[in-house]
């Protein structure tokens, strides 16, 4: 599992589309944006003095009293009474179009490929699903010891063995997404990956 760094030369060669520093600042922000937007639940929810349960009845008389003047009990200034423009229930979901999604994605390509933290294997496979096999074999393609994001279609074994490493992540090149790309220090690409992700930039 010799690994390989992967150049500008390399994403040419496999038609990967990467773009400079001079486009796609803006696409990027929009994206992580949307992802973590949509990742809000928006279930806070707070009730106005019309949803506060409770009697409707005058609290005491108008006048004579001394006091200011109420109708009841559920005015937001008591307590128990309602909230003034309070949470409501609401959906943070953003959508953000196709062209940006790949304009992003080739943009943090581009920047991964220039710090030269992306490399390349041609398999990754941990036969036994142990864990300590895991990591020696993780060895042999990088030193990072913080999060590294493997790229491939792996067997299940492989993934029975990664799955008590939390500062490695597998994962699809169909799923890979710009914020794990962010999130890495070490991107490595096993296999056919490299052409899968060629196909979602062109």
């Amino acid at each position: 599992m010799s690994a390989k760094a992967f150049t500008a030369a390399d994403a040419e060669a496999a038609n990967l589309v990467l773009v400079g520093e001079e486009k796609g600042r803006q696409a990027v922000h929009d994206l992580i944006t949307a992802y973590r937007a949509n990742r809000r639940s928006g279930t806070a929810h707070t009730k106005t003095r019309g949803e506060v349960r409770g009697t409707g009845k005058k609290m005491y008389k108008q006048k004579g009293t001394g006091n200011a003047r109420h109708g009841d009990r559920k005015a937001p200034i008591f307590v128990g009474g309602g909230v003034v423009f309070g949470p409501r229930n609401r959906s943070y979901a953003k959508n953000v179009p196709k062209a940006v999604r790949k304009l992003a994605l080739r943009r943090v390509l581009g920047d991964l490929t220039r710090a030269e933290k992306i490399v390349t294997v041609d398999t990754f496979a941990i036969a036994d699903g142990k864990t300590k096999s895991f990591l020696s074999g993780l060895k042999n393609v990088t030193d990072a010891e913080r999060k590294v994001l493997l790229v491939g279609n792996f067997d299940d074994s492989t993934k029975l063995a990664a799955r008590n490493v939390a500062w490695t992540q597998l994962v699809t090149p169909s799923e890979l997404n710009v914020e794990e790309l962010l999130l890495s220090r070490v991107i490595i690409l096993v296999g056919d990956a490299v052409e899968t992700i060629a196909q979602r930039t062109a």
